[in-house]
């Protein structure tokens, strides 16, 4: 990045924490931060360092993680990349069932079991994405050729191969993907499909987390459908554990007040929100299919400045428990101009943005001494911590159900 575009991304970055919305500041204080109460001997040095945010900053995961076809120093970089800005994943392709079985009997598992085992060595949550997509050009040809009872009982098969592998092991599903744009199965089998794909997927792992997922909801275009369809869904018995958006429907730009009153309109159900699916830029603008020409400086300043001001909006929303980015290397995302890192692995300014704002406007980190009460009180982010008492760690986790955390370190 030359000198021009650097002085010009840290006077954004300053203009842009100036910017912040009074309202969403007062949100983000409000539903993102608790109390951390320490108690030690009179004198004692006090240091509370953040690790991990409860809020899922994540990402998608490219089969390329678990696969051979990128070289060893991307493979390197990836695995690099992903963990020093994210918290949290979701599988790009690797659960989907055309993904995995292309051809009827013939399962590809090694893929999602690559994703898990690094995300479980690496302690990150990660959600499935998806059982079942029901849009016709995703659904096999050879499932479209079965009778409709061959066809459910092979959509019942499917739902048991998956809830028991992988028991425990994904955080949640998005149970059938995209079902306001198109839904094959409940063409051929009824509505009542829904129910029954989660009941089957019950009967393997109850204790699994079933999402519905859309797109084009944040810019309200769907809004009305999705929110009748979730009415319909949840007075015909289906237990929805959360409702995911997919960020992406936008152009090089979104509109900050139709998207603010979607999360709004959404957060009604009493239901977790996700942001399962953001670029920035969009699927509606001309990058998407626009693979040889590159963001100019201002562009990409521009870019920066979007990404920040849709994640403060997402993250001050009270309803909302996470953002995934769909995709972040130019080398691995649908929509290479959103990339937050180049092919070269170099840093785009939504980079240095987005890490400036979670890990340090959005982060905390303090320390001191005790006074003569030997008390002190702290707000912090929800989130995992490292406290340092006199030298001694201790890892705790304040966490947003509780609100607050005591520590009373006089009693060790």
């Amino acid at each position: 990045m030359n000198k021009l575009v650097s002085l010009l991304l840290i006077n954004f970055l300053i203009v842009s924490a100036f910017a912040q919305n009074a309202e969403q500041s007062q949100r983000i204080e409000e539903h993102r931060k608790g109390i951390i109460k320490i108690k030690a001997v009179p004198g004692s040095r006090v240091e509370i360092e953040q690790l991990k945010h409860e809020f899922w900053f994540g990402a998608a995961i490219s089969n390329g993680l678990a696969s051979n076809y990128w070289s060893a120093n991307d493979q390197k970089m990836y695995r690099e990349k992903f963990l020093e800005n994210f918290n949290s994943a979701v599988t790009e392709n690797a659960v989907k069932w055309l993904s995995m079985e292309r051809h009827q009997g013939q399962v590809n598992y090694e893929v999602v079991d690559g994703i898990l085992e690094w995300c479980d060595e690496n302690g990150i949550p990660i959600r499935g994405h998806n059982v079942y997509w029901g849009i016709d050009k995703f659904v096999q040809p050879w499932l479209k050729e079965m009778n409709n009872e061959q066809l459910e009982k092979t959509l019942q098969a499917r739902a048991y191969d998956i809830a028991n592998r992988y028991k425990g092991r994904f955080v949640e599903y998005d149970l059938n993907n995209e079902m306001v744009h198109g839904n094959f199965y409940a063409e051929r089998l009824g509505d009542g499909i829904t129910k029954k794909m989660e009941d089957w997927f019950h009967e393997k792992d109850p204790e699994a987390k079933l999402w519905l997922n859309d797109y084009d909801i944040l810019t309200g275009n769907k809004l009305e459908e999705y929110m009748a369809q979730i009415r319909s869904l949840l007075s015909s018995g289906v237990e929805i554990a959360g409702i995911g958006v997919q960020g992406h429907l936008h152009a090089e730009d979104f509109d900050a007040e139709v998207l603010q009153k979607s999360l709004d309109s959404l957060a009604t159900f009493g239901l977790p929100i996700r942001i399962t699916e953001f670029n920035m830029p969009g699927q509606r603008s001309k990058w998407v299919d626009n693979r040889s020409e590159f963001l100019t400086p201002e562009q990409e300043l521009q870019k920066a400045q979007n990404l920040v001001d849709y994640y403060r909006i997402c993250f001050s929303h009270p309803a909302v428990e996470g953002i995934l980015m769909w995709g972040f290397w130019e080398g691995a995302n649908w929509i290479p101009a959103s990339g937050i890192y180049r092919k070269d692995w170099s840093p785009t300014p939504a980079a240095d943005a987005y890490q400036n704002l979670i890990f340090n406007e959005w982060w905390t980190k303090a320390s001191g001494t005790l006074d003569k009460t030997g008390v002190s009180e702290i707000s912090a982010f929800y989130g995992d911590y490292r406290i340092t008492i006199d030298g001694k760690p201790t890892h705790v986790r304040l966490e947003k159900e509780k609100g607050e955390l005591v520590l009373d370190f006089t009693k060790n």
